[in-house]
């Protein structure tokens, strides 16, 4: 914790009123961290969540969503660490969601024991996906060979310069069917008044109004709202920021970005804004 994260929670426990932590997750979920990578990943997150949990005072966390997804077992790895530490410290958690809480960042979100939308939120995306390319009739026009050499038939499975094999694709699918169960049986045990709807499940989204009917969401409101309706007109928030990589690491100045780091990051920021995409925002 920082000294001055320290001076403010010393100055909470003079001041009588109630405080709530406050942790923003805003951002694709990303599997690895690099200078232009900028996704929530449980390593980025961890401390801040340790930090708000760890404010005795306080009868909740919570936490404000906007992440259309992203890597499944980051998202599953995060959900871990709140539930973890709302059990640990018996504090509530809730769940206030911005423009999109959708496949990985509804997964964060039902780790809320209320989870609160706006109307015109967009929630949901219960399933899973991978995308990729495929270059075999670009490498042809060029005149490249292709040339990989393996032990093991299936270690060059779905590479996108060979072309697709059914097998590869049945594999694959079979593995994200077994992630998608996982992600079903996790969302009707935190959600247990979801409605009879298969569709639910289907890898569609709704909208926040739509999503409290489903059951997925508890209340249209905002955070604002809800805490001062349940800790009273003087409740205090107390933002917990993030840990920061700093502006030069963001944008791949610091001394250890080579070339080959820029263009990673800027391919990343690129499936960002294509995930982002999916859900018009």
């Amino acid at each position: 914790m920082s000294l001055s994260f320290n001076r403010i929670i010393a100055k909470v426990r003079r001041d009588k009123s109630p405080i709530i932590p406050i942790i923003r997750l805003s951002g694709v979920i990303a599997a690895s961290a690099g200078p232009l990578r900028a996704g929530l990943s449980l390593p980025g997150v961890e401390k801040a969540l340790a930090g708000a949990f760890g404010v005795k005072q306080a009868p909740a966390v919570a936490i404000v969503i906007n992440s259309p997804g992203g890597a499944a077992v980051q998202s599953h790895l995060i959900f871990k660490r709140i539930r973890a530490l709302a059990e640990e410290k018996g504090k509530r958690v809730i769940v206030a969601v911005e423009d999109v809480a959708a496949s990985g960042g509804y997964m964060i979100a039902v780790a809320g024991d209320e989870i609160v939308v706006d109307a015109a939120s967009i929630v949901g995306s219960i399933g899973v996906v991978s995308a990729g390319f495929g270059f075999t009739g670009l490498i042809e026009k060029l005149g490249v060979e292709r040339r990989v050499h393996t032990a093991g038939r299936s270690k060059v499975m779905l590479d996108p310069f060979r072309p697709e094999k059914e097998e590869d694709v049945e594999r694959l699918a079979a593995l994200q069917g077994d992630v998608h169960a996982g992600f079903i049986e996790l969302v009707k045990k935190r959600r247990p008044h979801l409605i009879d709807d298969p569709d639910i499940f289907s890898g569609a989204f709704w909208s926040g109004t739509r999503a409290v009917e489903l059951g997925l969401a508890d209340r249209i409101g905002d955070l604002r709202e809800v805490l001062r309706e349940k800790y009273g007109p003087d409740v205090r928030g107390l933002p917990i920021a993030l840990e920061s990589r700093g502006w030069r690491r963001r944008l791949g100045l610091s001394t250890e970005a080579t070339a080959t780091s820029v263009i990673d990051g800027a391919l990343a920021a690129l499936d960002e804004r294509l995930t982002w995409d999916r859900f018009g925002l």
